[in-house]
């Protein structure tokens, strides 16, 4: 059996493969509260052959959405909407998670297609109004958006239970695994850069300092979250600028993430500042393959790799090599939302669609075979 197609055991939860859906923000939510377009969009993946289903970027409270479209979990109304699609995504065999989040400094900007940047008139006009963000400073992400207010000690205490209120709401919606935000620029991991995080006092200076908020807000999650159940964080593992977060933080941070009772290091990079030059590595296939590889190894956490990994192949050789244990992705899932059942082909391990739903494994079987239906009008081709 391909190592892309071996079970994994993450706490009490056995997902069916390695292969993962990265959380990707659909923009598309009223309010906070998902609908019809995330039922569907969620599914196909289920229906795909995924292991892992994870849930779009979902905020902790009104303040911390990207934008208008972000979903949220604050509310009765939001869980209520979330409660059928998470049942339903699990009714095909896939496991569900949901990533928390706080966009922080990030916040109250337009959808990617509508300008990926401030509010503007435009977006006034609709009735879609710019709103107070926060952050570790009071240092916008770029020149022309919005200035953050600083976070006050008393406002990060207040922050973290209003993490523990969603994840409270996330056992009510029977997610199997959570997963905390800490990458590409967001409030936790603009508390871990030296470049958005300024503070004089004990959550800012020091490497120490500035991993405290992340720590706390880790601890009282896990806390809270049933112990039977994964927790993931998702880390910009290097800012890619100069003076900014590096990997051998990020190392430093992920064993005391584990200490603390985290499961699976997700391994992004970037997105800390628009401004500066950026050292990332070029985006080709793999890119972030050694990030992941680097924390396995020297953190001794099970880690999962995301950025341009699109074939099977590719897939197999990083889990062969440890360089990760599971294989998340994003954009090559839309491109391509049977990709798990397309790479088990590839691979060798399922020559006969048993992995497909029955539904269309039955049909793309007898295709195989070269057998046509038996009863007219069940198929044509």
């Amino acid at each position: 059996m391909p190592m892309l197609f071996e079970p994994i055991e993450i706490r009490d939860l056995k997902l069916r493969n390695r292969s993962v859906v990265s959380p990707m923000c659909q923009y598309t939510a009223v309010n906070g509260v998902m609908n019809e377009w995330h039922l569907n969009h969620l599914n196909t993946f289920g229906r795909g052959g995924f292991g892992l289903v994870i849930f779009e970027a979902t905020a902790v409270e009104a303040r911390g959405r990207i934008t208008h479209g972000c979903t949220g979990l604050w509310n009765e109304e939001q869980l209520n909407a979330m409660i059928p699609i998470v049942a339903n995504v699990k009714s095909t065999g896939a496991a569900t998670c949901l990533q928390l989040a706080h966009a922080g400094r990030k916040a109250s900007c337009q959808r990617p297609w509508e300008g990926d940047a401030a509010l503007t008139e435009i977006e006034f006009s609709k009735g879609e109004l710019a709103w107070d963000i926060v952050g570790p400073s009071d240092l916008p992400f770029e020149e022309g958006w919005l200035v953050p207010n600083q976070l006050s000690k008393s406002e990060i205490n207040d922050l973290v239970d209003t993490w523990v209120k969603s994840t409270n709401l996330a056992i009510v919606a029977n997610f199997d695994a959570i997963e905390i935000h800490s990458a590409h620029g967001y409030l936790s991991h603009s508390f871990l850069s030296p470049i958005s995080n300024k503070r004089t006092d004990e959550y800012g200076g020091s490497v120490k300092n500035r991993m405290r908020f992340t720590l706390e807000l880790v601890e009282a999650v896990r806390a809270k979250w049933p112990v039977e159940k994964p927790l993931f964080i998702r880390l910009s593992t290097v800012d890619g600028k100069e003076d900014g977060w590096t990997l051998e933080n990020s190392i430093t941070l992920s064993k005391e993430l584990k200490a603390l009772g985290v499961d699976v290091i997700d391994c992004s990079s970037g997105a800390i500042a628009a401004a500066g030059i950026n050292t990332l590595p070029t985006p080709t296939p793999g890119y972030q393959v050694s990030f992941s590889a680097a924390i396995r190894s020297k953190a001794e956490i099970l880690t999962q790799s995301v950025g341009l990994i699109t074939n099977a192949a590719q897939a197999e050789t990083i889990l062969r090599a440890g360089q990760a244990d599971l294989i998340a992705l994003a954009r090559e899932a839309l491109y391509n939302p049977f990709w798990p059942l397309h790479a088990a082909q590839e691979l060798k391990a399922d020559d006969n669609f048993n992995l497909w739903p029955h539904q269309y494994g039955h049909w793309l079987g007898l295709r195989e075979q070269g057998v046509f239906a038996r009863r007219p009008g069940e198929i044509n081709n």
